[in-house]
């Protein structure tokens, strides 16, 4: 195997998929009535910015304006006045003391106002009365940041009073407010780590919102904002189960309903745009990315100037995707205008994370020296003893590794080791990302002990955080090409199939990442003498590479000589002979490029050939995938 492989493998590292708050809250759904003149409030006013004034409900939790005549939108649950030439009756005056204390609950000011009404109206209403004011509690409970679980005691409430049993809910069919409860639920599941939990609650409001979209029950204008709530937080459950492919099939929904809602050079689909290319990024197809994160920046410039901390934000993403795709002079470049923002607005711990950032591509650039120079004097701009100071010493350590001072690039993962020691506890995910990128040096220095223990500590923090399977899968995938590379092969399959699984999962199954591990786990199997298993990986390995990377890739071409080698194992030549005329023909598509590798080829076809007539001996033909070191 090519050593490109495992530079790609270890690109599959982490990058954080970052929680898209909710939507659904009660200030981010347009009112009906004023939708048609105000579109841009009907999805993303500010997620902090609420009132529980009645005014400013929205048009699906509000109990007035011209929604009443959808029997599905009647969600009055005010006692009717008694006509004024009725006696005042003790029933009347029940149903009087109800509406007084529904009025103060929607006046209320302050979530304990709000709490301490609903504790009241649970004295005098029946179970099924109190569902809307359980829903708009929730709804505010969870904007605020409150307890999950309290939330989640909200939600249920609402859920038990909105979906009532078959036969006793009119015409038997689903509601709006059905789906808002279950995505509060939802919400509330998620908070609480409960992500299949989660997952169902959402799933069932998706449901419902699509069929009452399609069938028109509902007014179009009130569905899209809960159902755009409802893809974004299944985006958010997906990533925390390590679904990230499916993640970003609900963000494009998601992203599709603004496009209905928003103009095309709104703030609000900019923001919808560069969510959708860090996504992409999260997964590391830079392909994709980059053409959202351009129509971000352009519309960010535009509506607020080429001065603003969103055009910084947007100018950082756009150097990882540059970098990602070894544009690295474009990733400066991008990061340098970042800088210049980032410096003007006085925001000086993202101006930290930037200079890394310049320093990182200037190694990639192999400007060395440079990336030093600037690397010394962020380390004073950074607290002694933070994760900041600790994540500089790594990036020095990766030019000193570059110009072969080993010593020195050890002194500094020593510093950085025995910072990130200190904030296991506080910051797992942080310190199991430095640990990952302190491992990944001791490797470029050929200690591999050193970077499999490092790696197995990564493992072992990343296994008590469910939301972070992805990362698991992908150092994994690292442990078992180490463990592969140094000898240890029967040590290195159960870490590679395990990596296999989590990666297939998190990226997709035609993920490129998918495939380097399953060509490393058909090199072990073809190592430990089991050829059958050995072809069977690396097919799925060429099919996977095949599409992702083109047959013609040079890792792709690489799985295909594999199981040319893995079919000649089993005695199986006229198969090897043919998967080697399909390397032959890929390394002629290179051109002069390929020479070397073209020669190679034919020799072995030739060999091949002459064993498929009977006139070679099967120690003359290559078996290996991987040239292992001798134990």
């Amino acid at each position: 195997m090519k050593s490109l492989s495992i530079s790609l493998i270890r690109r599959l590292h982490f990058h954080k998929f970052k929680p898209i708050p909710p939507l659904l809250r009660l200030n981010s759904i347009s009112d009906a009535a004023s939708s048609s003149s105000s579109p841009s409030s009907s999805l993303l006013s500010s997620p902090r910015e609420m009132s529980t004034s009645s005014k400013t409900y929205p048009s699906i939790v509000n109990n007035n304006h011209h929604f009443w005549e959808n029997p599905c939108r009647n969600l009055n649950t005010h006692a009717d006045e008694p006509p004024e030439t009725t006696p005042p009756s003790p029933e009347s005056a029940i149903d009087q003391e109800k509406l007084d204390l529904e009025e103060a609950f929607e006046s209320a000011t302050t979530t304990d106002e709000m709490v301490r009404l609903f504790k009241q109206m649970e004295l005098s209403f029946q179970g099924n009365e109190l569902g809307l004011s359980a829903l708009k509690l929730g709804l505010h409970l969870d904007r605020e940041g409150d307890d999950p679980q309290t939330v989640l005691s909200y939600a249920e409430k609402a859920l038990r009073s909105f979906d009532l049993p078959a036969g006793d809910n009119k015409n038997n069919k689903p509601t709006l407010l059905v789906a808002m409860a279950l995505q509060l639920m939802g919400s509330a599941n998620y908070g609480l780590k409960r992500f299949s939990d989660g997952l169902g609650y959402l799933n069932r409001a998706n449901r419902i919102l699509v069929k009452l979209e399609k069938e028109g029950d509902c007014n179009v204008e009130d569905v899209r904002p809960v159902l755009h709530a409802v893809q974004l937080e299944l985006a958010n459950v997906k990533n925390a189960m390590g679904r990230r492919e499916e993640a970003i099939e609900n963000l494009k929904k998601s992203l599709e309903i603004k496009e209905m809602t928003f103009e095309e050079g709104s703030k609000e689909m900019g923001a919808g745009y560069r969510s959708l290319a860090d996504a992409y990024v999260a997964v590391l197809n830079f392909d994709e990315a980059l053409p959202y994160a351009l129509k971000a920046l352009e519309i960010h410039k535009k509506e607020l100037g080429s001065n603003s901390a969103e055009v910084a934000q947007d100018r950082r993403l756009l150097g990882v995707i540059y970098s990602g795709l070894e544009l690295h002079d474009k990733a400066l470049e991008q990061n340098r205008l970042a800088r210049r923002v980032l410096k003007n607005w006085g925001m000086k711990a993202e101006l930290v994370r930037a200079e890394i950032d310049a320093a990182n591509m200037k190694v990639a650039l192999g400007k060395y020296d440079e990336a030093i120079d600037v690397l010394k004097n962020v380390v004073e701009e950074t607290d002694e003893g933070s994760e900041m100071r600790g994540m500089v010493f790594i990036s020095m350590s990766k030019a000193l590794v570059n110009q072969q001072k080993f010593a020195d690039s050890k002194k500094c993962l020593e510093l950085a080791r025995e910072i990130l020691e200190k904030k296991e506890a506080s910051s797992p995910v942080e310190v199991a990302e430095a640990y990952s990128e302190v491992a990944m040096q001791y490797e470029s220095m050929n200690e591999f002990e050193t970077a499999i223990s490092l790696l197995q500590r990564t493992l072992s923090i990343l296994e008590r955080l469910p939301q972070e399977q992805h990362s698991e899968g992908s150092v994994s995938a690292r442990i078992g090409w180490l463990l592969l590379f140094s000898g240890r092969v029967s040590q290195a399959v159960p870490y590679l199939e395990s990596a296999a699984e989590r990666l297939k999962e998190s990226f997709g199954a035609k993920h490129f990442g998918v495939g380097y591990v399953y060509n490393n786990l058909g090199a072990a199997y073809l190592e430990l003498g089991r050829p059958q298993s050995a072809a069977q990986m690396f097919a799925v390995a060429k099919d996977i590479m095949d599409v992702s990377l083109g047959p013609n890739h040079v890792d792709s071409i690489d799985a295909c000589q594999n199981l040319s080698k893995a079919y000649a194992g089993m005695g199986n030549y006229s198969l090897a002979v043919e998967f080697q005329q399909q390397v032959i023909k890929a390394w002629d598509n290179h051109g002069d490029s390929a020479k070397d590798e073209m020669k190679e080829a034919k020799r072995l076809f030739e060999e091949l050939r002459l064993k498929a007539r009977g006139g070679v001996s099967t120690d003359k033909l290559p078996t290996k995938a991987l040239p292992l070191p001798k134990k």
